[in-house]
């Protein structure tokens, strides 16, 4: 997605090895319209793979989850970080840690959201490592699901989550796929 690519070179920051701060549309201030573009794109991809839910992990995720679910027409599910006092009934669970935070934490679904019925599309904001898309895909799989894949609006390839998902058989699509960067130079794939 070029206006992507021009918006990521125009006003990310690359502030050390492998960390891109994008705050400025997707991960503090949000770009409504914008995040409705990416959502659309993403949902273009995975048009014909019937999704009934797309499924993401809270917080960053959730814009371009529901973005996507919008123009899919379907409901967007997103894991909780920790277990709220509301969550009383069964849960789908995973251990994730975050690079970002430096912390690991259990994600969690209430298995009212997710049933072998449906067609899983997982979106989230960033894919490095792929600790958090590996987290929900265990919890697609515990749920009987099938899984449609995992849109990313921007991949960190240098990282090998992609990678590792993709020989999983996972099917991954990203909308920016970064080789490289650096402060002051990010290469795109």
């Amino acid at each position: 997605m070029q206006t992507l690519k021009e918006r990521i070179l125009k006003e990310g920051k690359v502030l050390g090895p492998g960390i891109l701060k994008v705050d400025s549309f997707l991960n503090h201030q949000i770009d409504p319209a914008f995040t409705l573009q990416m959502g659309k794109e993403l949902a273009r991809r995975f048009a014909g793979a019937g999704v009934t839910r797309v499924l993401t992990v809270e917080a960053s995720g959730i814009a371009v989850a529901m973005a996507t679910a919008l123009a899919l027409g379907v409901p967007v599910v997103f894991a909780k970080k920790k277990k709220a006092s509301t969550q009383q009934q069964d849960v789908y669970r995973a251990q994730v840690y975050s690079f970002t935070r430096q912390e690991a934490v259990e994600i969690c679904v209430t298995v009212d959201y997710l049933s072998p019925q449906d067609t899983v599309l997982i979106v989230d904001d960033f894919l490095a490592h792929g600790e958090a898309l590996t987290g929900l895909v265990n919890i697609v799989r515990q749920s009987g699901a099938r899984l449609a894949g995992a849109g990313v609006v921007i991949e960190k390839c240098f990282q090998r989550g992609a990678e590792k998902l993709r020989q999983e058989g996972v099917r991954v699509e990203a909308l920016a796929a970064i080789a490289s960067m650096e402060p002051g130079r990010i290469i795109f794939a």
